[in-house]
């Protein structure tokens, strides 16, 4: 993994700048198999196939206390409203975080995401168009 790459992915996902699956593409190019956000810490975890692994802050300006309850609803409207490109990347933090979600786990070649929350709630995301 290129360190340069995986903070380019994570400068241009903050700056609006890429969609989640050209990111996604970038990372897959640069033998990422998997990452986990970490909203409690705010750093994102980037492992690939051999057992690599890196470690990226995430940017968050501002970040809103993580909701204790669970809002499966509200994280829904925040996944579809960014798949739709109604909101950025760092407004879809905040409304997945006062949804209550600590991390989310994106799995590439798994197409799916899976978003956690404090009591061990959460929402299996499959990637637009995926499984």
């Amino acid at each position: 993994m290129d360190a340069h790459v995986l903070n380019e992915c994570e400068a241009l996902s903050f700056g609006g700048k890429a969609a989640f699956p050209e990111v996604v593409g970038r990372l897959a190019a640069n033998n990422v198999e998997r990452y986990c956000a970490d909203l409690v810490k705010l750093e994102k975890f980037y492992y690939s196939p051999d057992g690599e692994s890196a470690v990226v802050p995430m940017p968050l300006a501002d970040p809103p206390t993580i909701a204790k309850d669970w809002s499966l609803n509200h994280v829904r409207g925040a996944i579809r409203d960014i798949q739709k490109g109604e909101i950025r990347y760092p407004e879809f933090l905040r409304r997945i975080m006062s949804a209550g979600v600590v991390y989310y786990d994106v799995f590439i070649g798994g197409k799916k995401a899976i978003y956690t929350g404090r009591n061990g709630d959460f929402h299996v995301e499959p990637f637009p168009g995926g499984k």
